[in-house]
């Protein structure tokens, strides 16, 4: 299954190999393709990731607003994402796509005889023997010789005519063996950096220290080097807040930690991979430059319609308040469109009660005139029965005269000094009026009779 899966990439390692006649070019033009065929995964992911970071903000306010309610600042960061439309995985997603690629293509080269080449099981046996017998690479099997394929086509290039002499004396087929060249100016790029170390410290008066070991040394730091010049300017987009968030701390630990690693593997792993490597940082800061800029013009404008949308609703609600406080002040109050048949029915049935009431008051208060009763004087600050419910010392023009305020408050206060707190003459002259308003009446009635 997993031959089936790098198939694609082996084919396009040895279409570039064929085409170019090196190993170095074909992996860093393989590194160019794959960032080309992944510029629109990863201007998603730079996208979302950019957005994310514009909202730190107020994603800060709210963590400062709901300080110790963890769901209430859940639901209004989700809500904050609705209205923004961010997705907070949509920039973590699509970064995770190259690491396959780096496998698929670890597995072409760790294995380039039987991933790449895709030669068989019985040209694989040959192709040992052949090399054993003649000493040019003897297996040590089990796990230490994970590299093995490597070692047995460098040996392939040197004696390349030896071995496909022995192939066909065998009757195997050779049409799929490559005649892989592995150097770049001196380096093999099949050999591991620390194999080349560990050698030359266990044998240093022997060992020969040339272009080839320095050249094997620098590939993994210039790796780290770059990896980490990468990392800086993918984070460029993101805002400084002054104020570290957890996630800025992650960044941070990640841009230190992904040079380490990337230091480490190309140490343990062939050349190739560190070329490949170098070649994939290179391109992807290229590319994480143009895409900032590209995204930034592209956001900015967004905020900015997004922005102004917002302001003119906002505007436009303070019109509908201010045009509904005015109707309501002057008895125009537009009915809702939404409202319910049984609430407008309630509401009318509420105006025609409180007309009826209105209309009520005003013709006992013109048939009390009528008959001489006079209104008992109640002190300003009388509610119902309660006759000093807004204070024994309130003044009503204490605000509109500040002037005699002072001294009113001081003569209202001496006057309630001792004065009982119920009015229980309320009562007794209600009592009174409806007798009085009945008599009236009976009389009203005596007289059109007669």
């Amino acid at each position: 299954m997993w031959a089936t899966i790098t198939k694609p990439f082996a084919w396009l390692f040895v279409w570039l190999y064929n085409l170019t006649g090196s190993y170095a070019a074909a992996l860093l033009l393989f590194a160019l393709a794959v960032n080309l065929v992944m510029t629109p995964f990863m201007a998603k992911s730079k996208k979302g990731m950019m957005r994310q970071t514009r909202l730190q903000p107020k994603i800060q306010e709210l963590q400062r607003r709901h300080e110790g309610n963890q769901q209430k600042l859940n639901e209004e960061m989700q809500k904050l994402y609705r209205e923004e439309g961010v997705n907070p995985m949509s920039g973590c997603l699509w970064s995770l796509i190259p690491f396959p690629i780096l496998i698929a293509l670890y597995s072409v080269i760790r294995q380039p005889l039987s991933r790449m080449m895709f030669v068989s099981d019985e040209v694989l046996e040959a192709i040992k023997q052949i090399c054993a017998d003649n000493s040019w690479y003897v297996s040590s099997g089990g796990r230490a010789d994970a590299y093995m394929e490597i070692k047995l086509a460098d040996a392939v290039h040197h004696h390349f005519d030896e071995v496909t002499a022995y192939l066909q004396s065998l009757n195997l087929p050779t049409d799929k063996l490559i005649d892989l060249n592995f150097n770049l100016f001196g380096i093999n790029l099949g050999n591991i950096p620390w194999d080349k170390i560990k050698e030359v410290f266990s044998n240093p008066a022997g060992a020969a220290i040339g272009i080839g070991t320095i050249g094997l040394v620098l590939i993994p730091l210039v790796s780290a080097v770059l990896s980490w010049l990468s990392m800086k300017v993918a984070n460029l987009a993101n805002p400084q807040t002054g104020v570290e968030t957890q996630q800025q701390a992650q960044m941070k630990s990640m841009n230190l930690m992904m040079p380490i690693m990337s230091l480490w593997f190309c140490f343990i792993m062939p050349a190739a991979m560190g070329v490949y490597w170098s070649a994939n940082s290179i391109f992807g800061m290229i590319r994480d430059f143009v895409l900032t800029r590209i995204y930034k013009r592209k956001l900015d404008r967004e905020d900015a319609e997004r922005n102004a949308a917002r302001n003119a609703r906002e505007r436009e609600m303070e019109e509908r308040r201010i045009e509904t406080e005015r109707l309501r002040a002057e008895g125009k109050s537009e009915q809702n469109a939404n409202t319910s048949k049984k609430k407008i029915q309630q509401n009318e049935k509420q105006r025609q009660a409180e007309r009826s009431a209105a209309l009520a008051k005003e013709e006992r208060a013109a048939r009390r005139e009528q008959l001489g009763i006079k209104e008992p004087e109640k002190p300003a600050s009388q509610v119902g029965n309660r006759r000093y419910a807004r204070g024994r010392a309130y003044v009503p023009d204490r605000f509109t005269n500040p002037e005699g305020a002072e001294e009113a408050t001081l003569a209202a206060a001496a006057e309630s000094e001792g004065n009982l707190s119920i009015d229980e003459s309320v009562a007794e002259e209600s009592l009174f009026t409806e007798a009085v308003e009945e008599t009236a009446t009976e009389e009203s009635a005596v007289n059109e009779q007669e």
